[in-house]
């Protein structure tokens, strides 16, 4: 024993397992100790949980300063099995356990029970985690087991009832008669056979009740009657294996209980199925005392005890009343009403456990005896429930308004400081704190709220790097620092006169993290005392420290944000010079383009238009004065070459012949040339004013009826069909009728000009979608997927094709105007021949057709 207690020397670790064993200690009635024995045999207790104090009267302080004085508590007679059973442990590296007395420093006995699992480490030192229990009850139920076995003797003597020892065939061994009231005497009973002494049918019951207790091992009892000279009457007997092949039989007179039960036999079946189908606590006790009479198993399984625990004794007895001012305004309302609703009490449980129910009852008469017939509903966890409810919303509240404040504000300190203000209300500690970790600055108080009781951190700093390096690895790796007792951990002496400078007691610290750097922390202390940090709480505050990582990030952005756009203004001013340089140039430009445009196109137009009026003129001569000459539909026009007015024209001209077709194909250039010049002017309009269109509602067949009698002459010289299977009633369309009969002509005048006489086409309308959609089909020539693509677009086409640049301006201006009208515009090559052209326009609504 020598060799393990020695000068004690505080190690350089803390044992990662003492948060655990507070957590133990906190819920076990006895010690939980961990003891590190070195190799050169000195002792150092890391920590000892408060039962010491309870168990041995001594504080855990006094303990851990000189571990003999427990040693010195131990019973004279006990110390050598405590020494041996010690190096028994060290040896083989086996469990410790060790029952044995000491003597308390008041002077109470007591025993106690000892156990340890032992773990060599690394360095060969011996690390003991253990467990001590007082055990003082369970011995002196020993002892008095021993002095109840003396009792039981003689209570058997005093027992009244008869008592029998019967083999299995029903023989009569031997019995006790003493006190019973019996007719015959021992000699006439020992020896026969219960054939012989009673009844047939009683003795088949009891032949049949010892075979059942000698098979199954275990007690039988049977009910039955005799007639006596007193009457018939009723008799248990119980039997139990009393040796090899016979029971002991115990026969009792229940005539009187059976007369009692009779009795209570309308009660019972009045609450039977109360008792056994409700989930709720029901039980019935006396009025006056509380003792129960009986309870259900709800009852037995909301409060730990058995219903032999409980029937015939008190609520007080049991302990059941948490406040016993409960039981007596219970009973005051119910002797001056009757009935008791609803009543929130709380109660406490076998275990010791408190839970709330809400109790109900009523007065009711036993035999002349009052009783409450009491019901309790369990609403514990409802009202935990509803707890945690509130802090959440608590938390949830806070969250959500620190939240709001980072997003409606700018000003970090103001957020920061209002944070603190909160947490520290929300948690009722003393301090709530954010420090700066600054390579700089070192360590910054940034925002504080405490309680004026205690001393303020606000403008404590330090620059001492190896100081500082510990409060950064006390927070690594992103971790809560939880300390729930700072006497209880390994610290450095400066961390430890920091502790007790400020009164800090208790501490949980959250690093506020930014990206991957460590930018300070949000920390609570208690420094009334020692603390028990709840989960939510620990919640919270990583939370919080999440949003203040958001606020401290925003409010630097916006520092860059104002930094860049100190040089953004600069640039936007120096670039809006530029552009409005260019737009300058650009407007120079277009009025350049549009004065060419205009120029080019007027000067053409009158060219065109010159050179139509003189071929028609021929072309009608030439008809009007055919002669003899004239073969088939071919003729011959002379013309003259003169460049000089009429007036100086001499009498004999030169005149060259000319076809009449080659007169026809100079007509139709100098259209397509008119009708080009007449669509860029339209296109440029368009581009720079935008398309102008008269929308109104409009009839789709009576639109076709005026479209069909502008292209009558173009199918009518292209031998071309048109079919027409638009239903005449279609609903009303908002659309520019005007600009909607070109778009058809130019898709019809299109397939035309792309393809030999003889086209055929069919023409048809659906309404889909609130749209009416319109399909132009001909069995011509079909073209690529690119070709239909770029059919609508505004691009230059094939050169070789004479007619191209004009039918593509065409093209165009449909898209725009269709696009005007809120439509779309496409076309499809079909599978074998052909194309089909469609389009969609809005269909009229009601508000659209009453405009004036």
């Amino acid at each position: 024993m020598d060799e393990i207690i020695k000068s004690r020397h505080k190690p350089d670790f803390l044992p990662e397992k003492i948060p655990l064993l507070e957590t133990v200690a906190a819920n076990l009635p006895g010690m939980i100790f961990q003891i590190l024995q070195r190799q050169d045999g000195s002792v150092f207790i890391p920590y000892i949980s408060s039962g010491c104090k309870y168990l041995y009267e001594l504080e855990p302080e006094a303990v851990q300063s000189d571990f003999q004085v427990l040693c010195k508590l131990i019973h004279p007679q006990d110390i050598q099995a405590f020494t041996e059973s010690i190096t028994v442990c060290r040896t083989t590296l086996t469990p410790w356990h060790w029952e044995g007395r000491i003597v308390t420093p008041s002077g109470k006995l007591k025993w106690i029970q000892g156990t340890s699992q032992p773990e060599l480490q690394e360095d060969g030192d011996f690390l003991w985690h253990g467990l001590v229990m007082d055990i003082t009850d369970r011995k002196q139920a020993q002892e008095k087991l021993l002095e109840s076995e003396a009792r039981y003797k003689a209570i058997l003597d005093a027992i009244p009832d008869l008592m029998f020892r019967i083999s299995r065939d029903g023989e009569y061994l031997d019995l006790k008669s003493e006190g019973a009231n019996i007719t015959l005497s021992r000699e006439e009973i020992v020896g026969k056979n219960l054939q012989e002494l009673l009844p047939s049918d009683v003795a088949a019951i009891s032949q049949v009740a010892i075979a059942k207790t000698l098979d199954s091992g275990s007690l039988q009892s049977c009910e039955y009657q005799l007639r006596t000279s007193l009457g018939v009457r009723d008799y248990e007997a119980r039997l139990v294996v009393s040796g090899t092949d016979e029971v002991l039989a115990i026969v009792r007179d229940i005539t009187d209980r059976k007369q009692g039960e009779v009795a209570l036999q309308n009660l019972a079946q009045k609450f039977a199925k109360a008792f056994s189908c409700s989930p709720d606590s029901i039980t019935i006790s006396t009025l006056q005392e509380g003792r129960f009479i009986e309870v259900n198993d709800s009852f037995v399984n909301l409060s730990g005890y058995g219903r032999d625990e409980a029937i015939g004794k008190t609520s007080f007895e049991l302990n059941l009343w948490v406040q016993d001012r409960d039981r007596l305004n219970l009973v005051q309302e119910l002797q001056s009403t009757g009935v008791a609703r609803n009543l929130e009490i709380d109660f406490r449980q076998k275990s010791g456990e408190i839970i709330t129910t809400l109790l109900s009852a009523e007065v009711i008469d036993l035999n002349g005896i009052p009783a409450i017939l009491a019901v309790h509903h369990d609403i514990t966890e409802r009202k935990q429930v509803e707890a945690q409810l509130r802090f959440c919303a608590q938390r949830d509240r806070l969250l959500a308004e620190t939240l709001v404040r980072i997003r409606s504000s700018l000003k970090l300190e103001e957020i920061l400081q209002t944070t603190v203000t909160e947490v520290r209300q929300f948690l009722q500690t003393d301090r709530v704190f954010i420090g700066l970790n600054n390579a700089n600055l070192g360590v910054k108080t940034l925002a504080e709220s405490v309680d004026p009781k205690y001393p303020s951190v606000s403008g404590w700093s330090t620059k001492d790097e190896a100081y500082l390096q510990e409060l950064r690895n006390l927070l690594k790796d992103n971790r809560v620092r939880v300390v729930e007792d700072v006497t209880q951990i390994s610290v450095s002496p400066k961390v430890k006169a920091h502790c007790q400078k400020f009164q800090t007691k208790a501490s949980l610290a959250v690093p506020i993290m930014l990206g991957n750097e460590l930018f300070g922390a949000l920390i609570a202390n208690q420094c009334s005392g020692p603390r028990y940090w709840q989960p939510i709480e620990i919640d919270l505050l990583q939370q919080m420290s999440e949003q203040l990582a958001i606020a401290i990030q925003q409010s630097q952005i916006c520092q860059k944000l104002a930094e860049l756009n100190t040089n953004l203004e600069y640039q936007v001013q120096e670039r809006t010079a530029q552009l409005e340089q260019k737009m300058q140039e650009v407007e120079k430009l277009h009025r350049v383009k549009d004065v060419v445009l205009h120029t080019v196109a007027h000067d053409l137009r009158t060219s065109v238009m010159g050179n139509l009026m003189v071929l028609k003129n021929l072309l009608n001569q030439g008809v009007g004065s055919r002669g003899a000459g004239e073969q088939g539909s071919r003729g011959v026009i002379t013309a003259s070459l003169s460049p000089l007015p009429l007036s100086h024209i001499p009498s004999a001209q030169s005149s060259i012949p000319i076809s009449r077709s080659i007169i026809e194909r100079m007509i139709q250039g100098n259209d397509r040339q008119l009708t080009m010049i007449n669509s860029l002017l339209e296109i440029n309009s368009c581009e720079k004013q935008g398309l102008e269109i008269k929308l109104e509602p409009v009839q789709f067949s009576t639109l076709l009826a005026g479209t069909f009698a502008e292209l009558k002459p173009m199918l009518t010289q292209n031998q071309a069909t048109l079919k027409n299977l638009v239903p005449a009633d279609l609903p009303l369309v908002m659309a520019d009728g005007t600009r909607l009969q070109k778009v058809l002509v130019n898709l019809i005048a299109h397939s035309l000009h792309n393809n030999p006489p003889g086209l055929n086409f069919t023409l048809s309308a659906t309404v889909e979608g609130g749209m009416i959609r319109t399909q132009i089909q001909d069995d011509g020539v079909i073209m690529s997927k690119v070709e239909c693509d770029r059919l609508f677009d505004l691009h230059v086409r094939d050169p070789q094709d004479c007619c191209s640049t004009s039918i593509g301006l065409k093209m165009y201006l449909c898209r725009k105007v269709i696009k005007a009208h809120g439509g779309e515009i496409g076309v499809m090559s079909n599978r074998k021949r052909g194309l089909t052209f469609w389009f969609t326009l809005p269909l009229a609504t009601s508000s659209a057709t009453n405009r004036p």
